[in-house]
């Protein structure tokens, strides 16, 4: 059985990275460009490419909501001047910070995640977890790129990412008849659960829906990466609508699939515990953000207290498993 971290061949790759290449170069609203000098001029020789992505990206407008960039560098020695943030994103990539622009008498705000090129194919191909290649196996624009080489690695990766996805959520599905929206649904709520985030299964089906031609498009690209566990079912009456696809998944696989996703599971909330500490250190309001960010998908009003913003880490635990005991938070 076809294990997600291997390579994608060469002649799967041309095709693969052509699809992600398509959707990362599509133009985007000139409001987002206008955060991209203001990330140059913070990280200078040392950026290598600023990936756009997240709700703002799917809406196509900023609006009231805060716009999602990572942020691409060679060498965290040379991105920071304090040894502290070079050892956060060393022990725990990415580092999370918060950034405002001030542009046709408005403010727009958005945070931005900092990885190094080295590690941003790494997670894209061989992390365990999913917090990076669930991410970019979605589309994505590239705004920036340093060089051609650059650029060609950043579309590899997120090809690589495409693969990431799709392998272990197919294999948990075992053998059974899909189409493309199930397939990313689950896909999206597996990794939902592996982070602890707060989105239920009818906003992984309403991105399903918002980006179910691009899902068909790459997934479809990715077919020859995926001969032995997923295979297009000919279409054989007109009665037939859609497209509909066979996993090739025995129960045994099946069921070592699911056993890693409750693994990523509890390794997901380890690692979304020390991240939301690393963040009370690099992303400002970080508190209100998370605070808003519930509310916004859940409709829980998270009160922030004063002892909760002068000891964030503390009371955050707290509040962090009452929403866990309540089922905010999977």
């Amino acid at each position: 059985m076809t294990d997600y971290k291997s390579t994608i061949d060469d002649k799967t790759q041309d095709s693969l990275i052509s699809a992600v290449s398509s959707i990362a170069e599509r133009p985007v609203s000139s409001d987002f460009l206008i955060f991209v000098e203001e990330i140059k001029s913070r990280f200078g020789p040392s950026l290598d490419a600023i990936l756009l992505y997240g709700s703002c990206l799917r809406s196509q407008t900023i609006g009231d909501g805060v716009v999602d960039f990572y942020v691409v560098v060679d060498n965290y020695n040379k991105a920071y001047q304090e040894k502290y943030l070079c050892y956060f994103n060393e022990c725990l990539p990415p580092n999370v910070f918060y950034l405002e622009v001030s542009a046709q008498e408005r403010v727009f705000r958005s945070k931005y995640a900092v990885i190094s090129m080295e590690e941003f194919e790494k997670g894209n191909q061989y992390w365990f977890h999913s917090y990076l290649w669930a991410r970019f196996a979605q589309p994505t624009r590239l705004l920036y790129a340093r060089d051609k080489i650059l650029r060609n690695r950043i579309y590899s990766s997120l090809a690589n990412a495409v693969i990431a996805f799709l392998t272990p959520t197919i294999n948990a599905l075992g053998s059974c008849t899909v189409t493309i929206e199930e397939i990313w649904v689950k896909g999206l709520m597996f990794t939902y659960a592996a982070e602890i985030r707060a989105e239920k299964e009818i906003r992984a089906r309403q991105l399903a829906e918002i980006n179910l031609d691009d899902y068909k498009y790459l997934t479809e690209h990715a077919l020859p990466r995926l001969t032995r566990i997923l295979k297009k079912i000919p279409q054989g009456n007109q009665l037939q609508k859609g497209d509909y696809y066979q996993c090739l998944v025995d129960e045994c696989y099946r069921k070592r699939a699911l056993r890693c996703w409750w693994l990523r599971r509890w390794q997901g909330r380890v690692l979304s515990v020390l991240r939301l500490a690393k963040a009370t250190f690099t992303f400002r309001d970080c508190i209100d953000y998370a605070a808003w960010k519930i509310e916004r998908h859940t409709g829980v009003c998270i009160e922030v207290t004063s002892k909760l913003r002068r000891h964030p880490i503390l009371f955050g635990f707290k509040v962090f498993w009452k929403l866990f005991r309540r089922g905010v938070l999977r």
